[in-house]
């Protein structure tokens, strides 16, 4: 393995959509949401633990949840956990791991990744990680993972490409596009020089920490400023300080949209960012009236297309339900049509106002 290889796993959101099984105090990261034996971030640690140094793995999560991951990731070194005191979105996320990792070693290549995707084909991923860090160990660029459509998904960020290769595999960016809606979606399938956006980026430390300067230097000035305490006993404290003068932002709005020097693989390893109730059915394995269950102690009578998620301890029995979400848990069941799964969060403020912090 390589030893300026890196990873950093993002396991710092609170997963609303995925209500009422993930809560804030315990998100969807720290769940087996598909009933697998492995919790997202522990599936998310095995995948890169195959060909990174496991010292060389870091998790930036929020101060709440650093003995959760101490507690799923025991193979990894408590000063591994980078706690960030509040919410700011992926750009401070990002700026913290390489700033750190430049203090350490100037010659980091990093994997930046969410902790809560699925990806069913680890050899491949494996591959076209090593194929990334190696692209991106030779030229001063910044490179992210795309996925090749199946569908018109109005969920994903879409990434078009230049249709010649500028190394095996690896194009340049052309344009990055918001969710669209279902009929630019159809067209950026049809035109095929369009991916989804898997969130999963490759870079240099010295060429993100560029880019932030460029790009984004408000950001750039305080986490520089404190740059000596990184890797100290004073590390803390600095971020303590650095995270409230920090905008609320996402690498890809504040750096890859702007940057001119990105460059994309197109993939396919069997991702899903398992952002929905509707992409974990789109994952289970169905039965033969197209029901998705995660629970071992689930009866279905003449219902169809349903997700359910039960725990084993209670017998549920389904009947004449079709396209329905069912989501049991000890305090909270919930019973929501598929197709309004994006509307989840708004159920869960409503829950709020209604009722308090309690089941959130």
């Amino acid at each position: 393995m390589n030893k300026n290889h890196y990873v950093a796993i993002m396991a710092g959101g609170i997963g609303s959509r995925f209500w009422p099984m993930s809560r804030t105090s315990y998100p969807k990261q720290f769940l087996d949401i598909l009933n697998t034996g492995r919790t997202l971030i522990q599936a998310t640690f095995d995948r890169f633990a195959g060909f990174i140094p496991k010292e060389n793995i870091y998790v930036v999560t929020s101060t709440q949840y650093s003995d959760i991951v101490a507690e799923q990731l025991p193979e990894l070194p408590l000063a591994n956990i980078l706690c960030e005191p509040a919410r700011k979105n992926t750009a401070p996320c990002v700026a913290y791991i390489s700033y750190k990792l430049r203090q350490l070693n100037p010659d980091a290549n990093l994997i930046c990744a969410p902790a809560d995707h699925i990806i069913l084909d680890a050899p491949v991923f494996k591959d076209i990680c090593l194929q990334a860090l190696d692209f991106t160990e030779n030229i001063k660029g910044l490179l992210t993972l795309g996925i090749k459509p199946t569908y018109p998904n109005t969920g994903y960020g879409y990434i078009q490409y230049e249709q010649q290769a500028v190394s095996d595999n690896v194009f340049k960016v052309r344009t990055f596009t918001e969710k669209p809606d279902e009929d630019l979606a159809k067209t950026f399938l049809a035109s095929g020089d369009f991916l989804w956006n898997a969130g999963i980026f490759v870079w240099q430390v010295k060429n993100i920490i560029a880019a932030f300067e460029k790009l984004l230097p408000e950001v750039h000035e305080v986490f520089d400023a404190e740059k000596k305490h990184f890797n100290t006993e004073t590390e803390n404290e600095a971020i303590a300080r650095i995270y409230p003068q920090c905008v609320n932002i996402s690498i890809d709005y504040a750096i890859m949209e702007k940057a001119e020097n990105v460059y994309i693989i197109p993939s396919s390893f069997g991702w899903s960012d398992l952002g929905t109730w509707a992409s974990a059915y789109d994952t289970l394995e169905k039965d033969y009236l197209e029901n998705a269950v995660a629970g071992g102690n689930v009866l279905i009578i003449d219902a169809t297309r349903n997700i359910i998620q039960a725990d084993n301890d209670k017998l549920i029995l389904l009947q004449g339900l079709d396209n329905f979400i069912v989501v049991d848990t000890k305090d909270v069941l919930l019973i929501c049509q598929k197709d309004k799964e994006q509307e989840i969060k708004q159920y869960v403020a409503e829950v709020k106002r209604n009722k308090g912090e309690k089941y959130l």
